[in-house]
């Protein structure tokens, strides 16, 4: 429904190499790289082997509290920018942004989809010196921290505040597509450096920390930055005097992440080392090439191409519900300080969810969870669309009732259940299909397919809004509104553009029905795939 909503199915993924190292054991194996039995390096495996009986390496939660508390600070920083990109769209849409803009825009997100076409690199090629993960981590965060601090200077302009300058979509777009290409660097490194920063009888806490941590970061960069920055909300509930400005503003934002970027970044730069005996000893970046071999090689097996041609079309049909019911909402009027709020009650839900689900999706066939959940969440799109018709019909002079509130969040709701019953159902398949000896790389690319086919088809949706929605000139006949210029015209001839057909409504019927016709189509066929035999998912491999 939302920047913010649209981006939770379309979640991080683990590198490869993040579990299992993905390398072909059978035959090529880079020199100096000895992989064991779980397919990781013998370095960062060594971590995950079970100690020796009476071993001093096993040690409690406690003993490791430092390091937990790390990892956790990293994953809040890995969630800033990610949460700050979620909110500029609302911000964007608050200044009368086009929906071509946002299209623009909407590449921000897709570097967290297709970082597996780095992550073999950052894995690779290191300083031995520095340490393995430091040496991507430290750089990263430090390019990071000064690039947000440089930013704070510029973002007012950027955004067009003052004298009448609209938002400068580009800039904005390159520089949170920086951000978010940055983001995903440090995520690949911290990912890999949690495998040997912990014990292996706490390395579980790893992705505690990883959840815990993003989130708590996406809250801070998204929910509280728009209520904190809205001017309407602070007045409301926390100041006693009204005041034009919101309690921080993004300039105050980005410094204050910024310089929290660069002091972390120095604490752990100086004070943190890498345990030298999990460090590889031999040099890795031969590696890379077979990485990249192995991808290609997997992608080529008929039922993996068969299945991400699939996938890359099967989330059409929510294109318009996903990307453009918040942007629609927020040109209504609602506040989106306000829309953002509802993500947080939905939080124990959507951490409930995937629990129930996966006792649905665990036996043999989980792709039947995802064709039922279908159906339910394609017609939530036109409830969508019937929300944003109905909300000018239910504001009044101070905002919206109480009971339209609860109707969105209960609609958030329902199209979260049907979300995460096919995001885990995808989820469990990808695991199920996924050969064990290079599950790592196997995984990570069917889950990188996966959110490129829910990314490209949400920029398509609000590049078409604007072509698909009809305006005339009201009041000056003469003039029209097709362009940003004829609409200049009509307003200097004493007219103003009224929309006549929103490309909204339209293009969410025909989302519904493109949706459909997948389902009933290529459904069947998609269900089929997880009738194939183990032969067909299992890499071909030469000797």
């Amino acid at each position: 429904m939302s920047p913010a909503i649209a981006a939770k199915e379309g979640g991080r993924q683990r590198r490869a190499g993040s579990h299992h190292h993905c390398l072909d054991v059978r035959s090529e194996v880079p020199p100096g790289l000895a992989l064991c039995g779980d397919g990781l390096p013998a370095g960062e495996a060594e971590a995950l082997l079970p100690p020796e009986p009476g071993s001093r390496r096993v040690r409690g939660c406690r003993a490791e509290l430092g390091s937990i508390l790390l990892l956790l600070v990293l994953y809040v920083l890995q969630g800033i920018p990610l949460g700050l990109a979620g909110s500029v769209p609302l911000i964007l849409q608050s200044k009368s942004a086009s929906y071509t803009d946002q299209a623009f825009f909407s590449f921000v997100f897709w570097p967290f989809s297709l970082k597996l076409l780095w992550a073999p690199l950052v894995d690779a090629v290191y300083l031995r010196g520095f340490g393995r993960r430091k040496s991507w981590l430290v750089p990263t965060q430090y390019v990071l921290g000064l690039f947000m601090i440089y930013m704070s200077t510029q973002v007012d302009m950027l955004l067009g505040d003052g004298e009448g300058r609209g938002p400068d979509v580009v800039a904005l777009t390159v520089t949170f597509f920086l951000f978010e290409f940055l983001a995903a660097t440090q995520d690949i490194a911290v990912d890999g450096w949690a495998l040997t920063m912990l014990s292996r009888e706490n390395v579980g806490y790893a992705s505690t920390c990883n959840s815990v941590g993003q989130t708590a970061g996406y809250f801070l960069g998204n929910v509280l930055f728009l209520a904190l920055e809205s001017a309407s909300f602070c007045n409301k509930y926390l100041r006693f005097q009204p005041q034009p400005q919101g309690i921080v503003t993004l300039s105050d934002f980005l410094f204050f992440w910024g310089a929290v970027f660069l002091i972390t970044t120095t604490l752990v730069a100086l004070l943190k080392k890498e345990n030298k005996e999990l460090t590889p000893t031999k040099e890795e970046t031969k590696g890379i090439t077979d990485t990249y071999r192995l991808l290609f090689s997997i992608i080529k097996m008929p039922a993996v191409l068969t299945f991400c041609l699939l996938i890359l079309t099967a989330k059409v049909g929510f294109s318009a519900a996903d990307a453009v019911t918040g942007l629609k909402l927020v040109e209504e009027g609602v506040p989106k300080e306000h829309l953002a709020l509802l993500a947080v009650p939905m939080v124990p839900l959507q951490i409930i969810l995937p629990l129930i689900i996966s006792k649905y999706t665990a036996g043999p066939q989980p792709l039947n969870t995802f064709y039922k959940a279908m159906p339910f969440r394609l017609l939530l799109g036109l409830e969508f669309a019937f929300l944003v018709w109905w909300t000018p019909k239910v504001k009044h002079e101070g905002g919206f009732p109480v009971y339209y509130y609860v109707v969105v969040l209960l609609s958030y709701a329902l199209h979260q259940i049907t979300l995460y019953s096919m995001y885990v159902a995808i989820m469990a398949f990808n695991a199920k299909v996924s050969d064990p000896l290079i599950g790592g790389t196997y995984m990570t690319l069917l889950n990188t397919v996966s959110n490129l086919g829910g990314n490209w088809p949400s920029t398509v949706a609000l590049w078409l809004v604007d072509p698909l929605t009809a305006k005339e000139c009201a009041g000056a006949q003469e003039q029209t509104c097709g362009t940003t210029v004829a609409a200049e015209l009509c307003a200097k001839a004493g007219g103003s553009c009224v929309t006549t057909l929103d490309g909204y409504y339209v293009e969410s019927v025909i989302c519904v029905i493109l949706g459909f016709g997948w389902w009933f189509l290529l459904g069947p066929k998609f269900k089929k795939l997880q009738d194939e035999g183990q032969s067909s998912w299992k890499c071909k491999r030469t000797k």
